[in-house]
């Protein structure tokens, strides 16, 4: 156990990173409790996600590790990143006239779904989904196309931008479509044939913690498939029952109903 504790990835760009993007928003807010609090925890998760133990558990060793990385990348980090943001900052973002041209094409519900769920599911291919183990470019890039779709689908919903949400109605079935499709692929992983992604089959022991995950955990190829389907097909689906109540809870304190969602946006 002290072995996996100590497996960090301290990789400098993320670290970097993380630090940028948390800096970059103290230039730009004010530090204002809640709103703050979330971003840096989105900020926190995100550098977590790529540089903890986790992440050497998924690059090396586990798929149902992969698949915790994956959900806070997709689930986790662009929701709270979205929280932190002000109304103010948005604003001065969508005006630059790129910037909010591309804005008012990708907060179309249809293209921001479709665009979230076909990266989801087409990362999962096997042969994707085994090249980005065996390529530190294409799980890179496989990573930022996480973040960027993934913050484009969760931007109907929590947008500061009250013109670009989605009013409640909408914003339930928009959820409640994407949790089926994230669920759909949690099952099949669940159920598909074990050894679906080669490289799980016999990873390199390069960290030295093969017996700790097979024999004392017990995490032989197909039980850690079947776990990792049941994460994203059981866990997933928490995160978005949560914000379909977050959703409604919302509906409810609103002081008046809010103006329906039309195409013409």
């Amino acid at each position: 156990m002290e072995k996996l504790l100590t497996a960090w990835d301290l990789e400098p760009t993320v670290i970097a990173g993380g630090a940028g993007l948390f800096a970059g928003y103290l230039l730009c807010h004010t530090w204002r409790g809640r709103r703050a609090a979330a971003f840096f925890a989105g900020d926190l998760m995100l550098v977590l996600a790529l540089v903890s133990p986790l992440d050497v558990l998924a690059d090396n060793y586990l798929f149902s590790a992969h698949m915790v990385q994956h959900l806070m990348l997709v689930l986790g980090v662009p929701p709270l990143l979205l929280l932190g943001v002000s109304e103010s900052f948005a604003r001065a973002v969508v005006g630059v006239p790129l910037l909010g041209k591309g804005e008012r094409y990708l907060d179309h519900p249809i293209v921001a779904w479709s665009l979230f769920t076909a990266t989801l599911w087409v990362w999962h291919l096997p042969v994707l989904y085994d090249a980005t183990l065996a390529s530190e470019a294409v799980h890179v890039f496989e990573h930022l196309t996480f973040l960027v779709t993934a913050t484009v689908f969760w931007w109907p919903v929590l947008s500061p931008l009250k013109r670009s949400r989605l009013s409640p109605a909408p914003a339930i079935a928009y959820l409640f479509a994407a949790a089926l499709a994230n669920s759909l692929l949690g099952i099949l992983l669940t159920f598909a044939r074990a050894g679906l992604y080669l490289p799980y089959l016999s990873p390199p022991d390069r960290y030295g913690l093969a017996s700790l995950l097979r024999d004392s955990w017990g995490l032989d190829p197909a039980t850690d498939q079947q776990l990792g389907g049941l994460i994203m097909w059981v866990l997933g689906g928490l995160v978005f029952l949560g914000a379909i109540l977050g959703v409604v809870t919302r509906w409810q304190h609103a002081p008046e109903p809010e103006e329906c969602w039309s195409a013409s946006r």
